[in-house]
């Protein structure tokens, strides 16, 4: 997966050391330390400890891992953002994030080419949307669906989450981000954790947050264009690279540059995600 864009990111709690390995080796594209909903709150300290040790020791594996810090309104955020320096964390998931001044904060004791992916989650952070999608060296949003529907009080099926996705998703492209990441799905069930991420698809997500390792392989195949979707991919842009730029036909069809677009995003999202028979 290296040099393509993460799908899967899978949490594991970060007062379970013994599980960080094996969750690097699940499959997932990123893996995320937990130290908030996971971990209780008197297990908090001795958890930044296990981290902070295993992070030491992580070398180039810490590339692929993510820590997720308590929100700023906690009063753990202090003592969090210190592990965050001290582990050297490239990442850092900062959940109910609610202003680019947050991002900002978090930023301030990262190193120089840490990121951040900022949760959102609140009826506050979506009103800040824009700003925090801007804000500098945020590397993509990610919708904390659950969180949401409980501070609107809403329930799973309310058109309100699919309002906010959708807002989600316009703020990471205007602001040149990568597609935001999809909340977790609570439900170990393959066939539900599929339809979840086709649905966030087509709303313009491009990844999803997991609780399982089982679930990996759902996104993924979700993701990935069909056999059929790929080879007319390829027909395409043989057809608009040969051309010269000008008018086409692929399959009796006109092709002009937005189709050529799609195209190319199906062929670069194929080499991240295997194509399968839907």
């Amino acid at each position: 997966m290296s040099g393509s864009l993460p799908l899967t990111y899978l949490f594991v709690p970060g007062n379970r050391p013994g599980r960080f390995a094996k969750a690097l080796a699940s499959g997932a594209d990123r893996i995320i330390i937990d130290l908030e909903d996971a971990v209780a709150p008197a297990d908090k300290a001795n958890a930044r400890a296990a981290i902070a040790d295993w992070m030491r020791n992580a070398g180039e594996q810490s590339r692929k891992v993510l820590i997720r810090i308590n929100d700023a309104a906690t009063v753990w955020h202090a003592e969090d953002l210190q592990l965050a320096a001290q582990a050297q964390a490239l990442c850092v998931m900062l959940p109910k994030c609610e202003a680019a001044s947050q991002v900002a904060a978090l930023l301030a004791v990262l190193p120089q080419t840490a990121t951040v992916l900022p949760l959102i989650e609140t009826a506050r952070g979506m009103l800040a949307l824009t700003e925090i999608a801007v804000a500098p060296r945020v590397s993509r949003l990610a919708f904390g669906s659950l969180d949401y529907m409980a501070d609107l009080d809403i329930p799973a099926d309310s058109l309100a989450l699919d309002f906010a996705a959708t807002q989600i998703a316009l703020a990471s492209r205007a602001a040149g981000l990568a597609s935001p990441v999809a909340g977790v799905t609570p439900d170990l069930d393959a066939v539900r954790v599929e339809a979840d991420m086709q649905h966030a698809r087509s709303l313009g997500f491009g990844a999803k947050m997991c609780i399982h390792p089982s679930q990996i392989a759902a996104v993924r195949h979700a993701l990935a264009p069909s056999a059929e979707e790929l080879a007319w991919a390829r027909r395409v842009l043989q057809a608009w690279n040969a051309s010269a730029g000008g008018a086409i036909q692929v399959d009796g069809k006109m092709v002009d540059p937005p189709v050529v677009l799609k195209a190319g995003r199906m062929a670069a999202l194929a080499g991240a995600a295997d194509p399968v028979d839907h």
